[in-house]
């Protein structure tokens, strides 16, 4: 049987770091710096509006993209699938993986493009999505899956909590088709949705429930809303068994597992999932601290992170684990 691989990784992250000094004054807001990097960790981050920089989604995924090539040494004309995983696209229609396939390989071509929006879990489940496509499709060689986001462009002015929290970046892998006796490989995945629970935190404007009018305009009702508090222990309770489920679809045991790269949003809750499975941070990458929260993006950018600092390396399994508003979560287990 034919599986898929992971041959290469890239990221991307636009202008000069922002740490928190600079954000209160570039973005004219308030907040707790001090508690901010001790308990989620994030001392810094990208902002491309913040630098005075024209990019957004599909200049973040064509770049990352570009690098994740780069590094699998593939030509963008091998690759047959494109997928952007995100829940901040460049337009509401087309897909902004569709824009990406033109740019990179600049015409009609024999490729699928199409977008994954499942909140911040888009990526786990876009990788999930095309190792299996690659897997059963023998037409189908290279496949490139990038995580991106900009919700920056859906914060309003004075938000100092999605200020402090989000940032832009962009993470991307190529898949390769490869053969079963080979150790590396997408080895399995598992989803989780409770739709139930979309009305916490999203952005709700512009779809077609709510079109954008000049009169929501004016109420200020438009971008990133915080319609109701999370509850701050929800990813302590729902990781550790997704990773169970993971472990126990796949056949394998929390000791196979070399490394665990996590949604990149709070690096105590991190620790405190960590303990309760059992293992020390030395498993796992954060990249907070330097990029903020990148939302689809921040799980191959950890992982791109991961492989470049040889904190992981080929032949480790390593479990990736995310979860979204809506609620979506999901995991991956893969071979490097």
């Amino acid at each position: 049987m034919a599986k898929a691989k992971i041959v290469g990784t890239g990221l991307y992250a636009p202008g000069e770091p922002i740490d928190n000094t600079d954000l209160k004054r570039l973005a004219a807001v308030e907040f707790d710096a001090a508690k901010l990097e001790e308990k989620l960790g994030i001392g810094a981050r990208h902002i491309a509006r913040l630098r005075g920089i024209d990019e957004t989604t599909a200049d973040f995924a064509e770049k990352a993209a570009r690098a994740a090539l780069a590094d699998a040494g593939v030509d963008a004309a091998d690759v047959g699938l494109f997928i952007v995983a995100t829940d901040t696209p460049e337009y509401v229609s087309p897909a902004t993986a569709i824009l990406l396939q033109g740019r990179l390989q600049g015409g009609e071509r024999e490729a699928g493009a199409f977008d994954v929006g499942a909140s911040c879990a888009s990526f786990v489940t876009a990788l999930d999505a095309a190792a299996r496509m690659v897997a059963t499709d023998p037409a189908l060689g290279h496949a490139l899956v990038v995580g991106v986001y900009d919700m920056s462009a859906h914060l309003r002015p004075g938000d100092a909590f999605g200020w402090s929290i989000f940032a832009d970046g962009a993470g991307a892998v190529v898949l390769a088709r490869t053969t079963d006796d080979d150790r590396s490989g997408y080895v399995e995945g598992v989803l989780r949705t409770d739709g139930t629970q979309w009305n916490y935190i999203g952005v709700y404007a512009g779809g077609t429930r709510t079109p954008v009018t000049r009169e929501l305009l004016d109420t200020g009702a438009w971008g990133l809303e915080l319609l109701q508090r999370l509850p701050g222990d929800r990813n302590v309770k729902l990781w550790p068994p997704l990773v169970n489920r993971l472990l126990e679809k796949a056949g394998r045991t929390l000791g196979d597992v070399d490394h665990l790269i996590f949604t990149q949003i709070n690096r105590s809750v991190i620790a405190a999932v960590m303990g309760e499975l059992g293992l020390p941070m030395e498993k796992t990458t954060c990249v907070m601290d330097r990029y903020g929260y990148t939302g689809s993006a921040c799980v191959p950018m950890a992982l791109a992170t991961a492989i470049r600092e040889r904190r992981v390396a080929k032949g480790d399994t390593v479990a990736l684990v995310a979860s979204g508003a809506g609620l979506a979560v999901g995991a991956n287990l893969v071979v490097l």
